[in-house]
């Protein structure tokens, strides 16, 4: 059984007491500031992590690489920066985490090819029934509604990785239909992790619905217009989800392009 750490959902998703938008029970969530706004805009959590994260791939990569005594300082010291700047987000709390998160990013460091660091890679099922309803899980661990999700397991190609993770966590047996968006996890705010998303619909074709023990809390289909709370990232992919379950010609969902390249506003491309 593999499933995504959802501990990352926490941060980026509506709190139970802020105002509910077009998705209901979803939420509204407001645009990410531009950094390239006024002088002195504050930068978003998200925009820190993606910063953290970046740094500290820069710097594992680079370790990886390097037989140069000083550049391994040097890269060191850049997972220090990246993991102050996470503890950051973390308010007080976070402060003394600091060398826990620069040890397991150390750990991580591979020789060569293997520690050329990349986004994990995960898959999701959005299973769509005869009503038109969208089957979703209540993850146990930060009690976030998503559509069924799991890691990429190795020897298993992404429609059989979604198949299996669909009938694991929610008793339903599926069959895949087509592959309906990529998404990069920490751009959504699905994630605390860097990690691209492949999405495929897909459609239940026996099994009883029944919630994995142990990975979630509860499990089961809901109409467009009575949608769980809270539910991650629905304002991104929420539109487009539907619109493949009806049946509706559609093309891949991807994430833009910023301008300039990666420095760009997410979402003001």
């Amino acid at each position: 059984m593999t499933t995504i750490g959802v501990d990352g959902h926490i941060p980026f998703c509506p709190k139970p007491d802020d105002l509910r938008g077009q998705w209901g029970s979803v939420g509204h969530v407001d645009p990410t500031p531009s950094t390239d706004g006024p002088p002195g805009e504050a930068p978003t959590l998200k925009q820190l992590l993606r910063w953290s994260e970046a740094l500290a791939g820069i710097a594992r990569t680079g370790l990886g690489f390097t037989e140069s005594l000083y550049e391994q300082e040097r890269f060191e010291e850049v997972l220090h920066v990246a993991a102050d700047i996470k503890a950051a987000i973390g308010g007080n709390e976070g402060a003394e985490d600091v060398d826990g998160v620069v040890h397991d990013w150390l750990d991580s460091v591979g020789k060569g090819v293997p520690g050329y660091v990349t986004p994990k890679v995960a898959v999701g099922a959005a299973v769509g029934n005869d009503k038109g309803e969208i089957l979703l899980v209540q993850r146990a661990d930060s009690g976030i509604w998503l559509y069924p999700t799991g890691w990429a397991d190795v020897g298993y190609s992404a429609a059989e990785v979604v198949v299996k993770e669909v009938q694991e966590e929610t008793g339903i047996e599926v069959e895949v239909v087509r592959l309906i968006a990529v998404l990069d996890g920490l751009r959504v705010g699905m994630s605390r992790i860097p990690l691209y998303s492949l999405v495929f619909q897909c459609r239940p074709i026996g099994g009883e619905l029944k919630a994995h023990p142990l990975e979630c809390a509860d499990v089961g289909w809901f109409p467009l217009d009575a949608l769980p709370f809270p539910l991650a990232g629905a304002e991104r992919w929420g539109d487009h989800v539907f619109s493949a379950l009806r049946g509706d010609p559609i093309e891949v969902l991807y994430d833009s392009v910023r301008s300039p390249v990666w420095r760009g506003d997410p979402d003001k491309v």
